[in-house]
């Protein structure tokens, strides 16, 4: 890479003096300004971001953690997150940790020797406590999405306990009897908060909370397709489930066992991710408005705020469970 040090010899000047020129220092001539401009654009010189960032002990750039970027609710939210603070003359740089603490721990140190400016993180799935978080020191953190309550900060979350409530009562409106639900985590407080929104709709309503048919660690494809099948032979006519991949799996399950949705069988999934309106039969979800969430977490960075913000989550009923529909026909 071309120095500083290469364009000061090649016009027989300083590097002291090369760095104020490219910095449009004043104390510069306008003359040798314009000479080292040139002569930089001549020979490719690059400016060294990270060696600025650690010179100056800060920097513009806002790190963005997040367990998987290929699901369209993280990409929104990125997207939220970046109409704002691209505004506000920071950039991003986006960390992907697959769900591995490991390599959620690895992206937090990344970020902490590059001197960003602040951090926005939802977990992995297999990050079991806060500890970990500290080692950002000083650094500005806004966790959301997925979060630990009990590390202190901003927080943005979306109204998981009322969102998973809606979408159980949803389901017995529409006839359902014996409602299980594809769970997750319960090392993360989102997907504990939705199993209590669906515990408590059924208790609202009268029914048992029958704890066979609550089936855990479910938010894959994989792992809703290996649940759907339990779901069947327990007797289950609807699932909840906590993320719309398990429940992707367990239309799968039921399709190869010929089951109806909906006359037979309803599902109600979560994230209202991209593919939900293009399955057959589309699949109800619970919406997250991922891109507001987004907005949300770079707003709370910009004003160091270190409240939490609960986010509204919008029920959208497709064909998947709006039983009362077909019973119209």
């Amino acid at each position: 890479m071309v120095t500083i040090t290469d364009i000061a010899k090649a016009l027989g000047i300083t590097p002291s003096t090369v760095s104020r020129a490219l910095a449009g220092s004043p104390r510069v001539k306008e003359g040798t300004r314009i000479a080292v401009q040139r002569k930089a654009a001549e020979m490719g010189y690059q400016r060294n971001i990270v060696a600025s960032n650690l010179r100056r002990g800060r920097s513009d750039i806002v790190g963005i953690v997040v367990p998987r970027i290929h699901r369209q609710f993280f990409a929104n939210v990125i997207s939220g997150a970046e109409s704002i603070l691209h505004e506000a003359g920071y950039s991003v740089l986006i960390c992907q940790t697959q769900e591995s603490f490991e390599a959620e721990v690895k992206a937090l140190k990344t970020l902490r020797n590059n001197r960003v400016a602040g951090v926005l993180l939802s977990h992995a799935i297999t990050s079991k406590d806060s500890a970990h978080l500290s080692s950002l020191g000083r650094i500005p953190l806004v966790q959301f999405d997925r979060v630990f309550q009990d590390y202190p900060g901003a927080k943005v979350t979306g109204a998981n306990f009322e969102g998973a409530y809606e979408a159980t009562r949803h389901l017995i409106d529409n006839g359902y009897q014996r409602i299980g639900t594809l769970a997750g985590y319960m090392t993360s407080a989102a997907y504990a908060d939705r199993l209590a929104g669906y515990r408590k709709a059924l208790e609202d309503c009268g029914r048992t909370v029958d704890e066979s048919i609550i089936f855990y660690d479910c938010i894959v494809r994989e792992t809703g397709y290996e649940a759907g099948f339990k779901a069947i032979d327990a007797g289950c006519d609807a699932l909840y489930c906590s993320g719309d991949f398990s429940a992707l799996g367990a239309t799968d399950a039921l399709k190869e066992r010929g089951i109806r949705i909906p006359e037979d069988f309803g599902l109600v999934g979560t994230a209202n991710e991209f593919f939900t309106s293009l399955m057959t039969p589309s699949l109800s979800s619970m919406g997250q408005n991922p891109f507001r969430m987004g907005q949300e977490a770079a707003r709370a960075f910009l004003e160091r705020r270190t409240d939490t913000t609960v986010i509204p989550m919008e029920l959208h009923i497709r064909n998947s469970s709006n039983r009362k529909s077909i019973c119209l026909k």
